[in-house]
């Protein structure tokens, strides 16, 4: 009996502590809400709480801010193409149903349609449309990569240099630049292209020279801002020379617009490309996108798809780098953080 009392009793203190509990919760809740009624209506509103929570774990936890802010849904669709496209150009002998002889051979079929054979068509002379596609995503990742590369290193140096030293040498690199801005891009690509040869070495070089004067500008805007810093200033007291105060400690601080830049040019040089093939200043050697919508457009009647594929090709990895692009200005540029 006395244990049966003693449970009961234990059970009614249980009841009368959760009853307590309930009761104090209910009450902590209702004051809560009263004293941060401004936090409640009032959008903008801090709590200094809350506020010193946040610092905190962004501090202890969320190390990789520049990682999350690349997971935005755009930015993800982006890195998909552009995996999907480098894929492609990297594996296209063991993606492709046809050598690259194959699918710049002579066969019969000409603008046949899509079959089991041949899922997407036939193109002229009857290559195989998905082949071409393939072996195409290489052509235009060639010439667009070894291009923005020579733009970006040159084209960085100059603008550092004029930055950094100014007067007479950065009035004669610039001036130099502004030469080079007003002859319109496809115009001068063309010229080049057919004074020194349609070969993919010549139309590199040409895009590269096009992109110098665009970089050195970028890079010069972020330098003459960032060279009258303290730590330039320290860094000269310190005695370090011009080369390393301006390529170690310079360079480093001001490479964000090029990064950014550098993502969104491919997808433009890679449609540049594009148009001068479909003009006929392509190398004849390469299987290329625009010279497949070239020789396609007479042929859109009867035979559409011949034209069709090449162009969503270009459309994907052009809007694919531009994704990319817009994520890592958004990841990068500090006025967006906040956003």
């Amino acid at each position: 009996m006395k244990k049966i009392k003693q449970q009961t009793y234990q059970q009614e203190m249980e009841e009368v502590i959760e009853k307590e509990k309930k009761e104090g919760t209910l009450k902590f809740i209702i004051l809560w809400i009263f004293s941060h009624i401004k936090f409640l209506l009032i959008p903008g509103s801090r709590i200094e709480e809350l506020s010193l929570r946040e610092s905190v774990y962004e501090r202890t936890v969320s190390k990789r801010k520049f990682i999350r802010r690349l997971k935005a849904p755009l930015t993800i669709l982006g890195i998909g193409i552009v995996i999907l496209i480098v894929t492609l150009a990297v594996f296209m002998h063991w993606i492709s149903p046809y050598t690259i002889e194959e699918a710049d051979a002579i066969f019969a079929g000409s603008w046949d349609e899509p079959s089991p054979e041949h899922p997407l068509g036939q193109t002229n002379f009857g290559r195989d449309i998905l082949a071409r596609i393939i072996y195409g995503a290489r052509s235009s990742l060639t010439i667009a990569l070894p291009a923005i590369t020579l733009s970006v290193v040159v084209g960085v140096i100059l603008g550092v240099i004029a930055a950094y030293y100014g007067g007479w040498v950065d009035t004669i690199i610039m001036r130099i630049g502004d030469i080079f801005l007003a002859f319109p891009a496809l115009v001068f690509a063309i010229v080049l292209v057919g004074i020194l040869g349609r070969k993919m070495e010549i139309i590199i070089m040409a895009y590269g020279i096009l992109g110098i004067p665009y970089y050195s500008r970028l890079i010069r805007a972020s330098v003459l801002q960032a060279r009258e810093l303290p730590y330039v200033q320290a860094a000269k007291v310190a005695g370090a020379g011009n080369m390393r105060i301006m390529f170690r400690h310079i360079l480093p601080n001001s490479i964000q617009p090029i990064i950014i830049s550098f993502t969104f040019d491919i997808g433009g040089v890679i449609l540049s490309f594009a148009g001068l093939a479909f003009l006929g200043y392509s190398d004849p050697t390469l299987i290329e996108w625009g010279r497949d919508i070239d020789i396609g457009r007479g042929h859109l009647i009867n035979a559409p798809y011949a034209a069709l594929w090449p162009g969503i090709m270009i459309l994907l990895t052009v809007l694919g780098f531009m994704l990319v692009g817009d994520g890592l200005r958004d990841a990068l540029d500090p006025r967006l953080r906040n956003l």
